[in-house]
């Protein structure tokens, strides 16, 4: 019966049913227990939130597509915490030990994601399942928290519910802020996707398995406490091992996904750089990877670059402007031209340059174009460094050596505004062009990069290469297709002129070797004409429209 002289704002809230109704018997004083509580909400929200993390950036980097991984991830594991909310109800009875178990749970699925999805893109092919899984495994664990830190905390000292659950949330969001911030600055940095996880792990499982053995130990009994114990060494123990293996497995991974002559794997600030094929030799067998993707094959790499640059080039072009293509071998093409005044590369990534100046294979492949005192390079976003006052001198070509436009961080790169900022780049006479996906596979992107050209305000002469061009003769030193070769890749291609609409040639004084022909190019444009999409909108910063 309530005692009607308490003032009802001071009431202690009820106890949860089922759950221990005698203060716990603590070490410490009760302020100093109820502080350790909320250091242990703090750490756990930490790395609940490095574990979210985790699972979003890895999911981008192996499936692709963040915006669609993201989505995946969030609210797969938003309901999830909703599913462990209720299902904490149960362990209300013992909270000590429910909270024991799921932050060992938590500390080994956490730890441990990072490499079953990579162990799932490497020998299976597909991480999609496991990302969901691991999604809702660890929103089921990290929802099952609070409730039971909710009734631990009352245990300590009571006090009104919304104090308590101000408390709480306010250790949780200011933890989570820590985790979110440490992920990218920290762990990432010192210890990789794989590692960092591990670590978080072991910190989750050390923090939470400390609290409830040593604050609330009088709460356990022999067995519960025994069995804490072990479940706590067991995953301390599996995570240090995985730790001592990661770097084998590693390697294992690669070779399964890359094949056994992985050369050089290097992880940047942007991107996993990847390159393969035998350390001596010609540079034709190398093969450059970026995330994942196949970015340059050494065997056919040429009827790519020469088809997007070469084109570009007939007319005007003193200055040029490469976006993209750090790997050089664009800015190759374009110095075959003696009469080239100065060549500007704008690349993201530092760690694609570094490796096109100093690897053996890969600078033979771009023919040393870094040492060209022509060439110059700027390490920048394009979108942003065309805002900037140095795109504003003028160029005569423009050349963009990009991801495809279905990757979702080159999105931007393909709207309408990114094209009208190149449009002002360009002088009277100008050219630009465009690589525009593979045109087999992604043809509605390829003509949405088409239609967003032409609302830029630019004319173009859409065509492809691969295909019908990989049949046309090759040059000295070059590999014919056949005699084992692989298939050509197909690529989509757009030329682009703010003035008239650009003429797809060869000019006869074209230097080196080529595989292409004016006849080539109007084949090519004939064939990807016919498969126009007419009507397409273009692609904007606010609606992009590529998937």
């Amino acid at each position: 019966m309530i005692d009607r002289s308490v003032p009802r704002q001071v009431l202690p809230a009820p106890e949860p049913r089922g759950a221990a109704t005698v203060p716990a018997a603590l070490p410490v004083r009760p302020r100093t227990g109820r502080l350790l509580v909320l250091a242990t909400v703090f750490v756990c929200a930490a790395c609940g939130l490095v574990y979210e993390l985790e699972l979003l950036a890895l999911g981008s980097y192996l499936i692709g597509d963040s915006v669609t991984q993201a989505s995946v991830v969030l609210s797969v594991m938003v309901f999830a915490m909703g599913v462990g909310s209720l299902l904490a109800k149960r362990l209300r009875r013992r909270p000590a030990f429910g909270f024991g178990l799921i932050e060992a749970g938590l500390a080994l699925l956490g730890g441990l994601s990072a490499t079953a999805l990579y162990a799932c893109f490497a020998w299976l092919g597909d991480s999609q399942p496991a990302l969901v899984a691991f999604s809702f495994a660890i929103g089921v664990l990290i929802g099952a928290e609070i409730p039971l830190l909710m009734v631990l905390i009352q245990r300590i000292r009571r006090q009104d519910a919304g104090g308590a659950v101000a408390d709480l949330f306010a250790a949780d969001y200011v933890g989570a802020l820590v985790g979110g911030l440490a992920f990218p600055f920290l762990l990432l940095p010192l210890f990789g996707q794989l590692t960092g996880a591990m670590f978080t792990g072991t910190v989750n499982a050390a923090v939470g398995g400390g609290l409830v053995l040593w604050l609330f130990r009088r709460d356990l009994s022999p067995r519960c406490r025994w069995t804490l114990i072990a479940a706590n060494v067991t995953v301390l123990a599996v995570l240090a091992s995985a730790t001592l293996l990661a770097d084998d497995f590693e390697r294992m991974a690669r070779r399964a996904v890359y094949g056994g002559e992985v050369r050089v794997a290097v992880r940047t600030g942007v991107q996993e750089l990847v390159l393969t094929g035998p350390r001596t030799g010609s540079p034709r067998s190398l093969d450059l990877y970026l995330d994942g993707r196949l970015r340059v094959s050494g065997y056919d790499e040429y009827r790519y670059h020469e088809a997007l640059v070469q084109p570009a080039m007939t007319g005007p072009h003193r200055r040029v402007l490469v976006l993209g293509g750090g790997d050089g071998l664009a800015a190759r093409e374009v110095l075959r031209y003696r009469d080239v005044a100065s060549v500007t590369v704008v690349e993201l990534d530092p760690g694609v340059v570094r490796l096109a100046r100093t690897d053996p294979m890969l600078s033979a492949l771009n023919a040393r174009a870094y040492e060209d005192p022509r060439l110059a390079v700027v390490t920048q976003d394009a979108f942003r460094w065309l805002r900037g006052p140095a795109a504003r001198d003028g160029f005569d070509v423009i050349v963009s050596d990009l991801p495809d436009p279905g990757i979702t961080p080159s999105t931007k790169l393909y709207s309408q505004e990114f094209y009208a900022l190149a449009a002002r780049a360009l002088r009277p006479g100008g050219r630009m062009a465009v690589h525009a996906g593979p045109l087999a596979t992604q043809l509605r992107t390829y003509w949405t990069v088409e239609s967003t050209l032409r609302a830029a305000g630019l004319l173009t002469a859409p065509y492809s290469a691969g295909g019908r061009l990989a049949g046309f003769a090759a040059g000295p030193e070059r590999t014919p297709l056949g005699a084992g070769a692989a298939p050509p890749q197909d690529w989509g291609l757009v030329l682009a002129a703010r003035d008239q609409v650009p003429q797809l040639r060869v000019d006869l004084d074209t230097p080196g070797p080529t595989s292409l022909s004016t006849r080539s190019l109007a084949d090519a444009a004939r064939d990807t004409e016919r498969t126009r999409m007419p009507g397409l909108p273009p692609s904007t910063l606010p609606h992009p429209r590529y998937s």
